[in-house]
């Protein structure tokens, strides 16, 4: 794998790539997506992960906004973005592999490669092996929503010399990843984490394992047939893990597990317990974000003693809480969750400074969620106050599905929100107020046909008027509180 990506470096320079471009990638799990992010980064180019579901308006908006000078794509895919790839920008198109089709269900004749097409293994067959010095590291520029839609690119200048030791010592903490470890990858690498757990595995394993599509029975069977080490997970992937049947988890060997983080939503108290039950002491867990990294660790001993805890701040992160008043909160109080990783490059959303000043103060940043602190130092989280919904550990933007409905032949106003789901945390639902007769199956042809298939809502209601402030503004608690209350859980 890493002589096919110094093979993409020479590639990649032959054709004009450098320092602080980009090369997109629309693929799911498969090596040409590590082969070519490595191969980026020889030269201080950044890898920008495309999220594979993206149809021609969301991938076309990001490959323009980080001026994509290549992109590298899984044949199947090509059909759904040909139209949005900008002039200029090279396209290299990876077979869809056997493995994939299957995890997919894709049909043979939907993954042939297409007519005219640079295909990636000829291509990188073309180029000898990239053999000078390499540029400084710019990593993944990961692109992440806000609650006003469209996604932003979070991008960081290389690491100082001096903050590049404490970086490799951060990825074994909290990953626990160096020589010697064999890990696998389950959650798609256009996510921040399994990206950088991806990449990380890439550089440092002695053996990487790329699972196409999770699968909680297939992932025991990789464990035991490759003697896996080392993963990162979801919550929800430990559900699926827990439901399969007790004759089921007997039947495969698990004990060379020796870390699983996990992260990305919170956890409840009795799957977590239940997995450390199942799989020992091996679980850990870590809080953070694209914007500020990890920023806080917890093992499994310190999980048990400080039940539904996130973990400590790590070495070089601080963790303050603010209340509505814009105050310090006190140990144990409830507020909005301000963090900072002194060890870490800073970043800027790419284009949008402004956008990364919103959510600063005094040299720390938020992710709008809510929690508090307790005596031992443990952060617990409470809330969001953003209208993000996390399905399955995918942060979820209502406003982008909504502003898709009102698109909507007869949508005169439209709510989306998250609503419980025992397997994935949260699930959506949109409420419309139709001018007409309409039926929740033609709402979810309208989004899939436009947007991802996870952003479709699970729940489709109609009402002849939506709830309102006096403001005018739609009240969506008065909508999605029931749900959460016939849960006997409050959001």
């Amino acid at each position: 794998m890493l002589a096919s990506a110094a093979r993409a470096a020479r590639g990649f320079a032959a054709n004009g790539i450098g320092e602080a471009d980009c090369v997109a990638l629309m693929l799911r799990n498969d090596f040409p997506l590590l082969e070519a992010s490595l191969g980026a980064n020889l030269l201080g180019a950044y890898a920008v992960p495309i999220n594979w579901h993206f149809r021609q308006d969301e991938a076309g908006y990001i490959l323009r906004d980080c001026g994509a000078k290549a992109l590298v794509i899984h044949a199947d895919l090509w059909p759904q973005v040909e139209g949005a790839v900008p002039a200029g920008c090279m396209v290299l198109v990876a077979d869809t592999p056997a493995e994939i089709r299957a995890a997919y269900g894709i049909a043979e004749e939907v993954a042939r490669m297409p007519g005219r097409a640079v295909a990636w293994s000829e291509w990188l067959a073309c180029h000898e092996p990239w053999d000078k010095p390499a540029l400084p590291n710019r990593g993944s520029m990961i692109y992440t929503s806000g609650t006003t839609g469209r996604p932003k690119g979070v991008r960081r200048q290389p690491a100082p010399p001096e903050l590049q030791a404490g970086a490799l010592r951060r990825l074994e903490q909290i990953f626990g990843i160096k020589a010697g470890v064999r890990v696998a990858v389950t959650g798609p690498m256009y996510h921040a984490a399994p990206n950088a757990h991806g990449r990380a595995a890439a550089n440092e394993a002695d053996l990487t394992v790329l699972q196409p599509r999770f699968d909680a029975e297939e992932l025991l069977m990789l464990i035991e047939r490759h003697r896996i080490s080392h993963l990162h997970l979801v919550p929800t992937m430990f559900v699926r893990l827990l439901r399969l049947p007790d004759a089921v988890k007997r039947r495969y060997d698990v004990s060379s597990l020796q870390f699983v983080v996990h992260a990305a939503a919170p956890c409840p108290v009795d799957v977590k317990r239940a997995m450390i039950d199942w799989w020992g002491p091996v679980i850990t867990e870590y809080y953070g974000s694209t914007e500020s990294g990890a920023v806080t660790f917890c093992d499994s001993k310190q999980y048990l003693a400080h039940p539904g805890t996130v973990g400590r701040a790590v070495d070089e992160a601080e963790i303050f809480i603010l209340d509505d008043a814009g105050a310090a909160a006190p140990t144990g109080e409830v507020g909005e969750i301000y963090m900072r990783h002194s060890g870490m490059a800073d970043f800027t959303y790419y284009g949008q400074d402004a956008k990364r000043r919103e959510i600063e103060r005094d040299g720390f940043i938020t992710n709008g969620d809510i929690g508090y602190v307790d005596k031992d130092g443990y952060l617990y989280l409470c809330d969001r106050k953003k209208d993000m919904v996390i399905s399955g550990g995918v942060n979820i933007y209502p406003a982008e599905i909504e502003s898709m409905l009102l698109a909507m032949p007869g949508v005169q106003d439209c709510a989306v929100f998250g609503i419980p789901d025992a397997e994935f945390g949260e699930a959506l639902a949109a409420v419309v107020q139709p001018q007409g007769p309409m039926t929740a199956d033609a709402v979810r042809t309208w989004l899939r046909e436009r947007l991802a298939g996870y952003k479709v809502p699970k729940v489709v209601e109609f009402v002849a008027e939506l709830p309102r402030e006096d403001s005018g503004k739609i009240f969506k608690r008065k909508l999605r509180d029931p749900y959460w209350a016939k849960a006997g859980r409050t959001i």
